[in-house]
């Protein structure tokens, strides 16, 4: 069910300010860019890099530059937005003010006898304010500054020397026009690059040297290759990381330092690897000592570390795997489920990676607020003490959430849900948490004035228990060791739904496995997903899918079955569409004058078998496994990858079991379990997305899919809720959603669903003004019925050639950014419609008329 929150906005002033900056816009051809250029002054419009005679095109080079053009100059139809919207701001408008009204008594008097004092003066501030939010919205000219690219010139230097070409010479040449506008070129000459030669080690530490044939095999300051000053930050890394993994307690990375000899050596550079003792200040001298190498003594943790307690003697202790663990009430956890989470290990060298693991492995339980992990030294023995301090979150949480909502099926609706989350229940860090929802509604299509309004309900409960590790007969370390954190989670759940479509109860569960293998992987194995979908009013089919219901009815009317005037619907029957089954029926059976090579009776046959397949009961037993690589940094992170996979096989178990068991096939030759039919499928699907940061808040947003779904054995058709849709406001946006295929077919089912899809998007987006982005779109895709009991030709996909059937559909759009959120408005054109003829599928409803307007929240990818 697609809902729309009710919002209210009562700020109108930003709806006016909005509307004058469109109008102004609007005249912006007719604008001067220079407008506020003094004289003697130069509005900057380019700035290139010529390296060697090479246009260089660097994202990263060019980002040195420091005073960059206006935004939008020479790109997005050469409309610098900012700068524009700037320019219409008065940088003198108290002046103006003054001059024009306040200077004038009669005109001030005339004012206020007419608006009131109040009124006057808050016109007043208005037209100042709006002046400041014009500057605050813009962008002020760039003005060619000689410092700054003095500076730029010197940036240039350092960066090519960064990178080698120690003997670089960079000059700019800056050309200015009696226009007042100003192009700067920066000419950098590379010449010849040096070469790494020799590393040599001066370590001072004998523990260090003893380790250095260790650490040196991964060097990444390789002999032949091109001096680069990023290597060597790089190499201090991953030395330090060495070495700090290693038992090295004390070690830091400013003790690491190159000395590079370039001096007569015909290009070469010679560097010494130095790594000096550890420093000891005390309060009026500093020594130096040889860095030793610390093993752990001792594993404690303190579960009940809190403010309450601090005064509080320790009462409860136990000791497992060599972890003591103590308590200041009753150890309320078992042993394991807190030593498991531990990678700190008494006998073993000291470990940054071992405390960063542990220090996750506590916050994934979810149990504790900030674990606190402390090293004791034991200066004695060259040992450490790791005490871990825990203070437990409340073992009760309760959570409400009340939501009212409208939807393309309710005029408005009231829901209410409510969680308690129980943490430890079973001692072993586990999780429990119970929710429930209920939700009222008044339907649109509330015909019967004597029913009552809220006519549609819907209620519904959960329960999910998250087990800190992978709950399996099976030892599973050696396979998904614990610095994964791996986790398993039970969940049961069951939602019944009335006057909502055909009315529905459904029951699901899923018994699945999650872990991480790294910062960017997720894996996560449905081991079992059971889910049993039993509809309640199939009888309503044809008041839900009523174009169906239509086709039905001129069907009937033109071979005379029912009277031009009637219809196939008797609201004074129980079954209001029994005359459209009848119908059906009659059809089928040869019982009118439709025979079965009539294009009249191959739709009634095909509304019969959609109706049959949309009506029927769903049991889905699968078994599933998903993907996940993110490359995403955080969430200002504009360059990076996530890809996604996922394979699902259903109903493997159910038809092995039947078939050892004997079961009979019911008339369709396939088994049934509690009277129904059960689903079997193959199922998998591929998602790559690739942002590219284009600089100066431009993204290039790139978007590949594909999916299938094969159904065999005791199916030949796939459920309705595992096929493929296309269209809508986070697919093809010309498009409204289901409305799209399948193929070239000119369907007019209200949700047109089929079992293989293939989806392209690419998107640019950029800032406009303040908070306000622009983005250009194509969106390319389709869907086609594929190895199924579909034989409609335009429906299916068969070879290669089907491809000419992919949709596309391009645009442009506006958001808003709430920091938290952003809203999204897209129009989406029809640029190639398969469903057209051949010859006549470009651009065929390529205008505003057949545009679909599209409104969402947050990106589409």
């Amino acid at each position: 069910m697609q809902q729309t929150t009710l919002t209210s906005f009562s700020n109108q002033s930003y709806v006016s300010r909005f509307t004058l900056l469109l109008v102004s816009v609007a005249m912006l051809s007719s604008c001067n860019v220079v407008k506020r250029v003094k004289d003697g002054e130069h509005l900057v419009i380019s700035n290139s890099i010529i390296a060697d005679s090479v246009h260089v095109s660097n994202e990263r080079i060019n980002n040195i530059i420091d005073q960059k053009v206006n935004s939008g100059i020479r790109k997005y139809f050469s409309t610098p937005l900012k700068l524009h919207i700037y320019n219409l701001a008065r940088p003198n408008i108290d002046s103006i003010l003054n001059a024009n009204i306040l200077s004038d008594s009669s005109k001030v008097n005339r004012n206020i006898a007419i608006l009131s004092k109040k009124q006057f003066d808050k016109h007043i501030e208005a037209r100042r304010n709006f002046n400041a939010w014009l500057k605050r919205t813009g962008e002020p000219p760039v003005i060619y500054d000689e410092d700054k690219t003095i500076k730029t010139a010197k940036n240039l230097r350092k960066y090519y020397y960064s990178k080698g070409w120690f003997n670089n010479n960079v000059t700019y040449d800056v050309e200015k026009d009696s226009n007042k506008l100003a192009k700067v070129t920066y000419k950098v000459t590379k010449k010849k690059p040096y070469i790494l030669d020799s590393l040599r080690p001066l370590i001072s530490s004998s523990a260090i040297d003893s380790v250095y044939p260790k650490f040196i095999s991964a060097t990444l300051l390789k002999k032949g290759e091109q001096y680069d000053e990023q290597n060597y930050e790089n190499e201090r890394e991953r030395i330090n990381t060495y070495l700090r993994n290693t038992g090295f307690y004390h070690f830091g990375q400013d003790y690491i330092r190159f000395e590079l000899d370039t001096t007569k050596t015909n290009h070469k550079v010679h560097t010494d690897l130095i790594i000096a003792n550890r420093t000891i200040r005390g309060d009026d001298s500093t020594t130096t000592e040889p860095f030793k190498i610390y093993k752990i003594k001792q594993v404690n943790i303190y579960t009940d570390d809190n403010f309450d307690n601090r005064f509080k003697v320790i009462t409860d202790t136990a000791t497992y795997k060599d972890i003591n663990l103590y308590s200041k009430e009753k150890l309320k956890f078992r042993p394991k489920a807190l030593t498991d989470a531990v990678f700190i290990n008494k006998g073993d060298h000291y470990s940054d990676l071992a405390r960063s693991r542990t220090s996750r492995y506590l916050n994934d339980l979810q149990m504790f607020r900030y674990p606190n992990i402390d090293f004791v030294e034991n200066e004695a023995d060259t040992t450490l003490t790791a005490n871990i301090f825990l203070e437990p979150k409340k073992k009760y949480s309760l959570s409400f959430d009340p939501e009212i909502n409208t939807s393309n099926i309710q005029t408005i609706g009231f829901s209410f849900s409510t969680g308690l989350k129980i943490r430890n229940i079973f001692r072993g860090a586990e999780t429990l948490e119970i929710s429930g929802i209920a939700a009222i509604g008044a339907s649109k299509t509330r015909n019967d004035s004597e029913a009552s309004f809220f006519d549609i309900n819907e209620f519904g409960g959960n329960i999910r228990l998250t087990i800190p590790r992978l709950f399996s007969p099976f030892n599973t370390d050696k396979i998904i060791p614990k610095y994964m954190s791996p986790s398993t989670i039970i969940n049961v759940s069951a939602t019944s739904q009335q006057n909502i479509g055909l009315d529905k109860q459904a029951i699901s569960g899923v018994f699945s496995y999650n872990w991480f293998p790294s910062n960017t992987v997720t894996n996560t194995l449905e081991l079992f997903n059971v889910n049993f979908v039993k509809n309640l009013n199939t009888s309503n089919y044809f008041g839900v899918y009523t174009n169906s219901f239509s086709s039905l009815n001129s069907i009937a009317q033109d071979i005379n079955y029912i009277d031009s005037d009637e219809t196939l619907y008797d609201s004074s029957l129980s079954n209001s569409y029994a005359p459209a089954d009848t119908f059906i029926n009659d059809v089928l059976t040869g019982n009118t004058s439709l025979t079965s090579s009539d294009d009249d009776y191959l739709t009634v046959n095909t509304i019969e078998e959609r109706k049959e397949r949309l009506t029927e009961n769903n049991l889905i037993i699968s078994t599933s496994f998903d993907y996940k690589k993110d490359k995403r940094k955080n969430i200002f992170d504009n360059d990076f990858s996530v890809f996604k996979w996922r394979v699902e096989l259903a109903g493997n178990l159910l038809s092995t079991i039947s078939s050892i068991a004997g079961l009979s096939k019911n008339e369709d030759d396939n088994y049934d379990v509690f009277g129904v039919t059960f689903s079997q499928y193959f199922k998998t699907e591929i998602d790559y997305i690739k942002y590219v940061d284009l600089g100066n808040k431009n993204v290039l947003a790139l978007r590949s899919y594909a999916g299938i779904a094969i159904p065999y054995g005791n199916s030949n058709s796939i459920p309705f809720a595992e096929s493929f849709f296309a269209g809508g406001p986070n697919d093809n946006r010309a498009w409204t959603a289901y409305n799209l295929g399948p193929g070239s077919s000119k369907s007019t089912n209200e949700f047109n669903e089929a079992n293989f899809k293939i989806h392209l998007s690419a998107e640019q987006r950029f800032s406009l003004f303040g908070a306000f982005q622009g983005a250009i779109f194509v969106d390319a895709g389709n869907i086609w019925n594929v190895l199924d009991n579909v034989t409609d030709d335009d429906a299916t996909f068969t070879n290669f050639n089907s491809l000419k059937d992919i949709a596309v559909g391009s645009g442009f759009g506006i958001r808003y950014d709430f920091d938290f959120f952003v809203l999204r408005f897209d129009i989406g054109l029809k640029t190639y419609d398969p469903s057209q003829s051949d010859n006549n599928r470009w651009f065929r409803d390529y205008n505003f008329r057949n545009a679909v307007y599209n409104i969402g929240i947050n990106y589409p990818f």
